[in-house]
């Protein structure tokens, strides 16, 4: 398109050119009809030239004798000097014989009056042209929307309809394209695929966290025995003491992946109706000796008696107790920790900030990542299965975690709520 509006002048220039040469012929013809039926005489009488010009000096036509042995066929520019002006033509030139006289015949065009006709013709095309544009683009649009349909159905309601990993049953697209009917189903197989390896990965957790539980009970049932026994020695009882300690590291981390497996499985129902201060209240209480061991102070800011309904208690209590419990954990000796509650847009947005080590940028997209290992601190190292519990019981909820953080001042969880208060 940009090479035809740049080819646009010379082509009309043609185009021009061509009809006025077309023209010329024309009254050529004509011409040399009214010779061949009136005879040469009704131009020339005496050997005298005929020649005529318009008004204006547009255009002539002249009529003289030539030489027998003086042939001219052409259409070309030329100047001619009409009285004092000198005036560039289109001139067809042409010669015929009548009897034994040759004569030279030639009707001229100013070549001003062509370029006149150019700019409006210029602009005519232009205008065309860019309304064949406007019409090809609507044209490719439409059309690029009913084509690509079946492929703009099968990424909503495959891919963005439903819930990851729950897929639900496979719905075929209506569509006449093969391609589309191929990745239609290559995309069905695939999620089938996913959706049964997560189920296999969930039933495996659940299934290893619940069998786990049993022979580390009955480890520490036993160790607990063999402390009442008098024939052990300190330095067993010393080791007695640490096994004692891997076990309870050990349960504890087989109930949070079976908690995590039950979350994941939608195995806990959502009909409590809690108030957020009052649950806030007995994570304090249960919490309160870690914040005096530290000296942190926990200060709760959560306007009025905001009630969250269709939720389920345990589980929201567990996401509380992770967040601020890291608080404390990773705090400095002395610090703080803020917790603050508004209504946004009709729901409710909870804010913990801590001033603790704070997380780095490259760690921060990986925290809620199971059994991911960062090393916090000199002192402490996460597995990494406190921010996962979070996440999982936020995804039950559809609630939205967003996290700030900054390395050595302290960190910042927002919640969003989605429910109408």
């Amino acid at each position: 398109m940009l090479l035809f509006v740049l080819l646009l002048p010379m082509l009309i220039k043609n185009i021009n050119h061509s009809y006025t040469d077309e023209r010329l012929r024309k009254q050529e013809n004509k011409l040399l009809q009214i010779v061949k039926e009136q005879g040469i005489g009704a131009y020339i009488q005496n050997g005298e030239s005929y020649g005529m010009y318009l008004p204006l000096k547009e255009e002539y036509i002249s009529l003289d004798e030539a030489d027998a042995n003086y042939f001219l066929d052409t259409i070309k520019n030329e100047k001619r000097k009409v009285e004092r002006d000198t005036i560039e033509y289109r001139i067809l030139s042409h010669t015929f014989k009548v009897g034994a006289q040759n004569y030279l015949l030639e009707i001229g065009k100013s070549v001003n009056t062509l370029d006149e006709t150019s700019g409006p013709l210029q602009s005519i095309a232009l205008q065309v042209l860019l309304g064949m544009i406007l019409l090809t683009i609507l044209a490719d649009f439409f059309f690029s929307n009913y084509i690509l349909g079946p492929l703009d159905r099968i990424i909503k309601t495959k891919l963005i309809a439903h819930k990851f990993p729950n897929f639900g049953s496979y719905q075929e697209v209506k569509t006449s394209t093969s391609d589309f009917q191929y990745l239609d189903k290559s995309i069905h197989q695939m999620i089938e695929t996913i959706e049964s390896t997560f189920q296999k990965e969930r039933e495996f957790i659940s299934n290893a966290s619940h069998e786990l539980m049993t022979p580390i009970s009955i480890l520490q049932s036993k160790i607990e025995n063999m402390f009442s026994r008098e024939d052990i020695v300190d330095e067993v009882k010393v080791r007695l003491l640490e096994m004692q300690k891997i076990l309870n590291r050990l349960k504890s981390i087989t109930k949070t992946l079976l908690l995590i497996s039950q979350i994941e499985n939608e195995q806990f129902i959502k009909d409590d109706t809690v108030l957020i201060g009052e649950l806030l209240q007995e994570i304090y209480d249960e919490i309160s000796i870690r914040l005096e061991e530290k000296d942190i102070t926990l200060d709760i800011e959560i306007p009025g008696e905001i009630a969250l309904s269709n939720v389920n208690k345990f589980l929201l209590f567990n996401l509380f107790f992770n967040l601020i419990n890291n608080a404390i954990k990773y705090n400095k000796q002395s610090g703080t920790i803020e917790i603050r509650g508004f209504l946004q847009d009709g729901s409710l947005v909870i804010q913990i900030i801590d001033t603790g080590i704070g997380i780095s940028a490259e760690q921060l997209p990986y925290i809620f990542n199971r059994f991911k290992k960062f090393k916090q601190s000199l002192q402490q190292e996460s597995f990494g299965l406190g921010l996962p519990i979070v996440k999982s019981i936020a995804d039950f909820h559809n609630i939205r975690i967003e996290v700030n953080s900054e390395l050595g001042k302290g960190s910042a969880f927002n919640l969003f709520f989605p429910v109408q208060l």
